[in-house]
């Protein structure tokens, strides 16, 4: 099933509307809620769309175009409605979710062909009293594809396919309740119902234009009796909603199918009329006033007006990783695309995992920072200051050391101590004689406290010996004794 897209806003817009080898266009552009009319024409391909190359088709398309004086580029195109295959189904009482997998379902089991070689779309409608119908409408992917290549080579950039005659007769509008709209084209007549605010019904009623002697033939008999064919196969529900029929298409072949209508139908009680002039509020904007009714016009103001088109069938645009996944969805490389996937995903989730933890812990970092660095430099303080607050007082343990060491009948006495980085000790002082500052440098060696003990140069004699020494605390030595 289709999705419909989201509507680009666009200035000016080309409309096309293919029919058989009829190719009918027109360029409208918007400015300040006014629609203008620029280039228009009318043109018949010597090349069929479906048989002969995209390229020359596009060719042939791009050199009509010019002579025409188009350079607009972006299109909307109106599909020949005898591409469509439809069915009618009625939906029955199920939740809205539902409703898209049960019209799946039942476009495999309706539709003529593979579902699978069609883009199916689907227009809901409801009858007065609450049953909802659908119509599904298939389109062959093939011919999709094949025009859109060809309007490419074209220099031509399709935004949307579509079918024009649902363009003409919008069901979604109030004025389309209850309408069957004929658009006479160019070997065959298009049929659409409208009712309850969606398609009830869509035929190309082939057989219905022949060309005689160079002129198109209606048969207006075959028209009417295919309109009452159509009328007597829908629901009496939404059959009996049905009261008028509009006619579009050339004025004087619409006016006879209008006047045949009128015979036949006429117990049927249908108002019958020829669909020639838009509506002033057809489009909510001021139409040109050279606009005549046509699938192009209504298909490209519909979309300049913000129109949401009931049938889209541009295909959905296919990236080059999704094809090639879709050519190797099976087999052993398939198995072994799904092994690397899944190798790369538990590698990548790994991965993942560590980033995801690295940022937590940068996170949590950055929060204990400040704290940390004040931290540091409260221990470079402490190391810093260290000496001054050590508890062993070694100074005084040094000075009470030496103080031991000298005799106490004052032969020896100290001048000066200088202790530095509280292990390099330097004392000054004077002696009574050489024996006794011989035998305290002795008994200052001997003890375990001090190491590297050396007198220095004396000067002076008895009984006023001037000294110096030198020597080192040893912490050890201290606490062994």
């Amino acid at each position: 099933m289709s999705i419909l897209p989201k509507q680009q806003r666009l200035s000016s817009l080309l409309g096309l509307a293919l029919d058989g080898s009829r190719l009918n266009g027109l360029v409208l552009r918007r400015a300040d809620g006014v629609l203008h009319l620029h280039q228009s024409f009318s043109i018949s391909l010597s090349l069929d769309p479906l048989t002969n190359a995209p390229e020359l088709v596009g060719r042939e398309i791009r050199n009509h175009l010019d002579a025409a004086g188009v350079r607009e580029r972006q299109c909307i195109v109106s599909l020949p409605i005898k591409w469509a295959l439809t069915t009618h189904i009625e939906i029955p009482e199920m939740p809205e979710a539902d409703i898209a997998s049960f019209l799946q379902i039942e476009a495999e089991r309706s539709l003529p062909c593979d579902v699978q070689t069609l883009h199916v779309a689907a227009s809901r409608c409801k009858t007065p009293s609450g049953k909802q119908h659908a119509i599904l409408v298939g389109i062959p992917r093939s011919h999709l594809a094949l025009l859109e290549q060809e309007l490419r080579a074209a220099k031509l950039k399709p935004i949307s396919f579509t079918l024009g005659l649902a363009a003409l007769q919008p069901p979604e509008a109030a004025a389309s309740d209850g309408v069957m709209a004929l658009a006479i084209g160019e070997s065959h007549v298009g049929l659409q119902v409208t009712v309850g605010g969606g398609v009830a019904a869509l035929r190309a009623l082939e057989g219905a234009v022949e060309v005689e002697g160079g002129e198109r033939v209606l048969h207006a008999d075959l028209v009417a009796r295919e309109a009452r064919i159509t009328l007597g196969q829908l629901p009496p529900e939404l059959r009996e909603t049905v009261r008028r029929v509009r006619v579009f298409g050339p004025p004087k072949l619409a006016q006879q199918l209008v006047d045949e209508m009128e015979l036949r139908l006429d117990s049927s009680g249908l108002k019958v009329e020829a669909a020639t002039l838009y509506a002033a509020s057809e489009f909510g904007v001021q139409l040109p006033p050279e606009a005549s009714v046509s699938q192009a016009f209504s298909l490209a103001a519909g979309r300049l007006t913000g129109r949401q088109t009931p049938f889209e069938f541009l295909l959905p645009k296919v990236t080059p990783l999704q094809q090639f996944a879709a050519r190797h969805s099976s087999g052993k490389l398939r198995v072994a695309l799904l092994a690397a996937a899944a190798v790369v995903l538990v590698a990548g989730g790994l991965f993942f995992f560590q980033q995801c933890r690295l940022w937590r812990l940068e996170s949590q970092w950055k929060k204990l920072q400040p704290s940390v660095v004040q931290l540091e430099d409260l221990q470079e303080k402490i190391k810093q200051y260290r000496p001054w607050f050590d508890e062993s007082v070694r100074g005084l343990t040094i000075l009470r050391c030496l103080t031991e060491a000298f005799p106490q009948d004052g032969s020896v006495t100290a001048k000066t101590v200088e202790i530095r980085n509280l292990g390099a000790v330097t004392c000054t002082g004077s002696a009574r004689d050489r024996q006794s500052l011989l035998a305290t440098v002795a008994k200052l060696r001997k003890l375990p406290q001090f190491r590297d003990v050396a007198l220095g140069p004396t000067r002076g004699q008895p009984p006023a010996v001037q000294f110096t020494f030198n020597l080192r605390w040893n912490e050890g030595g201290a606490s062994g004794n």
